[in-house]
């Protein structure tokens, strides 16, 4: 069973309930995306088909379940106490973009509590709604998969394009972003590529830090769960030789970068 590429308004994800959100699972005290203690909301739908995706539960925009905005908020302000000056709240996925109006009505919910907005993001879509959201969004997680389009299409079933746009569009507008970057043997971690994909970007204002995240097989159980072929079963982890180079080459280009 492998979910089709659906488009966002023809699953009806976006228009359902205006006050809902469709989300896969939430996390509270998270570490892992974005600064400080965050709540940490996954949504559901994604448009991506990553070979190496490792909640491929996550994908189907007919999955899920439905949660009030309020009660999101909600959750939020009983865990402010524990955000500090750097934490708040992150909306992963999934892919968040596909319920972007229902994102920005919960984002200007949480910057009225006071409360710091981050977006974790493939960059699919890159339009006026979009932008509207990434207006209340304080810190934009964006993952370039890949600097080769070609590439990024044998790995993600999609163009790279709107993701470099988006990441374009976020640097004009002067907000803060980090960039993140799945490293892959055998797929992500040639050595001409990371050079120009770091080239592109390091004389951007805005990134203010670039994650190198290794390929691990974590997921492979949700696949085998969903009778679905993981494509990747026989790739390996990267060798501290891979994840090295890469660090290497991405510290000649940025200053802040961090091997997760």
């Amino acid at each position: 069973m492998y979910f089709p590429l659906q488009d966002i308004e023809a699953a009806k994800i976006n228009v359902d309930d205006p006050d809902h959100l469709r989300i896969h699972s939430i996390e509270t005290f998270g570490t892992h995306d974005g600064p400080g203690i965050r709540l940490v909301i996954f949504v559901q739908g994604c448009q991506f088909r990553c070979l190496y995706c490792q909640n491929p539960d996550t994908l189907d925009v007919r999955g899920g379940t439905l949660v009030e905005i309020n009660e999101l908020v909600n959750r939020a302000v009983r865990q402010k106490t524990y955000f500090g000056k750097d934490g708040g709240v992150t909306v992963s996925g999934g892919e968040p973009l596909l319920q972007r109006s229902k994102l920005l009505t919960l984002f200007k919910r949480l910057h009225e509590e006071g409360i710091n907005t981050c977006l974790d993001s493939n960059g699919r879509l890159n339009n006026a709604q979009v932008h509207e959201l990434l207006e209340h969004t304080d810190l934009l997680l964006l993952d370039v998969k890949h600097i080769n389009d070609d590439i990024h299409h044998k790995l993600t079933g999609l163009t790279n394009k709107n993701t470099l746009e988006l990441a374009a569009y976020r640097e004009s507008t002067g907000k803060r972003m980090w960039l993140r970057y799945v490293l892959v043997p055998g797929w992500t971690d040639q050595e001409e590529y990371l050079e120009e994909w770091a080239q592109r970007f390091t004389d951007y204002k805005t990134v203010d830090r670039v994650e190198i995240i290794p390929f691990h097989q974590l997921g492979l159980h949700k696949w085998a769960l969903m009778n679905m072929e993981y494509p990747l079963k026989e790739t390996p982890t990267p060798s501290e030789e891979i994840k090295q180079k890469a660090l290497g080459i991405f510290n000649k280009y940025f200053e802040n970068v961090i091997l997760k």
